[in-house]
């Protein structure tokens, strides 16, 4: 749509629409008589794959220093939480302004040296301060009653598997449940390890080499909290790096006409070396 239509159609020019216009956009596609007949069939579970698809697109645009597809990813982002809400509020459960106002709470809240006068001091606000302050809104959330409120709720079932354990071992090192120093996870990976070759050797269960093989990853991941790494960046870096070298394999092969199933393992290897080399 050019600039003139749009100002024929009424609506704001370019780099002048607010967050008002996005709801009104949303609230118009959404619509059950003049909307779009996709959107109006959308539901929180239909949308939720495209939300953390968005998510990713976000972070792989800061990945990648791209600033311009980062601009346009996080409207796509901003685009989700804008869909979830407006679908809420034709279900009368919340709207946009009450999303808006609960993590303007949350964050206040969460944030007492900043937005309230109080005696703590800088290192237990981050620290100590923060994770009561979330415990406390866990408390809230999960009162005791049947279930008997735990240091781990609220970590999603559904966030990747990765991102989840880190979390699982973050919470349990809240209260103690921690190694003290980087040896005690080495010699956890080195078990976890030998427990897998045993369960390989023995020819026990799929499930039961599915088992060990997580604690592997599970035991990894708590190496990589430790030194300050995040997994799941890493990995990710870790992907681009081989995708790189295996497509320069790939490249070379075909200036002489060959392809990798055609080739030697040996004479890949020899070209995996020199991919990484360049």
């Amino acid at each position: 749509m050019t600039e003139d239509e749009e100002k024929e159609k009424g609506l704001p020019e370019r780099n002048t629409k607010k967050l008002e216009d996005l709801l009104s956009i949303m609230a118009r596609l959404r619509d059950p008589v003049s909307g779009c007949d996709w959107d109006v069939k959308q539901t929180f579970q239909s949308i939720a794959p495209h939300t953390i698809e968005e998510a990713y697109e976000v972070a792989d645009a800061i990945e990648r220093r791209d600033m311009v597809d980062l601009e346009e990813e996080l409207g796509d982002l901003l685009l989700q939480v804008v869909y979830h809400s407006r679908i809420a509020e034709e279900n009368e459960f919340f709207n946009f302004s009450d999303v808006v106002h609960n993590i303007s709470e949350k964050m206040i809240r969460r944030h007492p040296s900043v937005f309230q006068h109080d005696s703590y001091g800088a290192r237990n606000v981050q620290g100590d301060s923060w994770e009561s302050i979330k415990a406390s809104e866990r408390v809230r959330k999960n009162p005791m009653g049947s279930n008997l409120p735990s240091v781990l709720d609220g970590i999603p079932a559904t966030i990747p598997p990765l991102i989840r354990a880190e979390k699982l071992q973050q919470r349990a090192a809240t209260v103690g449940f921690d190694w003290p120093d980087l040896d005690g996870v080495f010699k956890k990976i080195y078990e976890e390890i030998e427990e897998l070759r045993r369960a390989l050797s023995r020819a026990e269960s799929k499930n039961r080499s599915e088992e060990e093989l997580g604690d592997i990853l599970f035991a990894v991941v708590n190496l990589a909290r430790k030194i300050n790494v995040d997994s799941g960046v890493a990995l990710a870096r870790t992907n681009r790096k081989f995708e790189n070298r295996f497509r320069n394999i790939e490249r070379w092969l075909a200036e002489i006409g060959s392809k990798p199933q055609d080739t030697s393992l040996d004479e890949l290897e020899t070209l995996w070396q020199r991919a990484k080399k360049t």
